[in-house]
């Protein structure tokens, strides 16, 4: 697998872990330079500032590669040489609108950040992940479904732990019996994340910056974690953007708190009347 040397960034690494890893920081705390080979920036998806903060990393960072959890691979093709500045055609070319994500315009100062780096897309067909709830997220992820951590069961109490998670995410409003095929679902969305981050560092040496959910940026569960099993000696950075304090033990090399934007509760339409 060809790719840049993993040196520099593993110095960056070693210099940002003995200065601020594990701690919430502002944007201007962090480093200059690439503090690893992948860097997943999370989000929560309808705050525009958020983006805004992926955009200034995007623009510091300059990375050879960006990895969308919102495009899929034939999406992030369409884009071709489409001008990054050009943000109706971006959202054309796309097929944004019909995407079912926020609108276009919050994610377009990423787009308009990136210069020459290849864009890729992660998202997964829909079928595939309704498969995975019925098939397990192994059967459905392929040949190297070991390799990303998949072969096995989680632990009994990590797998409960995450049901709630899950159960907690949809309002307490899924049956009991969907949980262990949401769960599976999310496995299999955070090992193809990274399977085509790594692709991504193989076809240009990175950097390569991920785009994706806070929740797809947890070191213990997410794509960090599928990294970690797949390809041990990549150095990864990942960034939480939340809107609340997740606390001394949350599972990022570093976070931001955002202040929380106006928006309807999720929940008020399980509500009994």
């Amino acid at each position: 697998m060809k790719m840049r040397s993993p040196a520099p960034f593993a110095a960056a690494l070693v210099l940002w872990a003995a200065a601020a890893t594990g701690a919430e920081v502002t944007l201007n705390s962090l480093p200059q330079d690439p503090p690893a080979q992948i860097l997943v920036l999370g989000e929560i998806h309808d705050n525009p500032l958020h983006h805004k903060g992926q955009a200034a990393l995007v623009g510091r960072w300059v990375p050879s590669a960006i990895v969308f959890e919102m495009l899929t691979p034939a999406q992030a093709a369409a884009i071709g040489d489409t001008p990054r500045h050009d943000a109706a055609q971006i959202a054309q070319v796309t097929g944004w609108a019909g995407s079912g994500w926020p609108d276009y315009a919050m994610y377009h100062p990423i787009f308009a950040a990136s210069g020459p780096a290849r864009i890729y897309g992660a998202a997964l067909d829909r079928t595939d992940v309704r498969r995975a709830m019925n098939e397990g997220a192994e059967a459905v992820f392929g040949v190297d479904a070991a390799r990303f951590g998949l072969a096995s069961p989680l632990p009994e109490a990590e797998q409960s732990a995450r049901e709630a998670d899950q159960m907690a995410a949809h309002c307490n409003a899924l049956p009991v019996d969907m949980l262990p095929g949401m769960v599976a679902a999310q496995r299999l969305r955070d090992a193809a994340f990274a399977r085509t981050a790594l692709q991504a560092l193989s076809d240009t040496g990175g950097p390569v910056i991920v785009i994706t959910g806070t929740g797809h940026a947890d070191r213990a569960r997410g794509i960090p974690a599928a990294l970690a099993a797949a390809a041990p000696a990549t150095t990864v950075f990942t960034l939480g953007q939340t809107e609340s304090d997740p606390g001394p033990d949350a599972p990022f090399d570093a976070w931001i708190i955002t202040a929380p934007i106006p928006r309807d509760d999720p929940c008020a339409a399980f509500a009994k009347p």
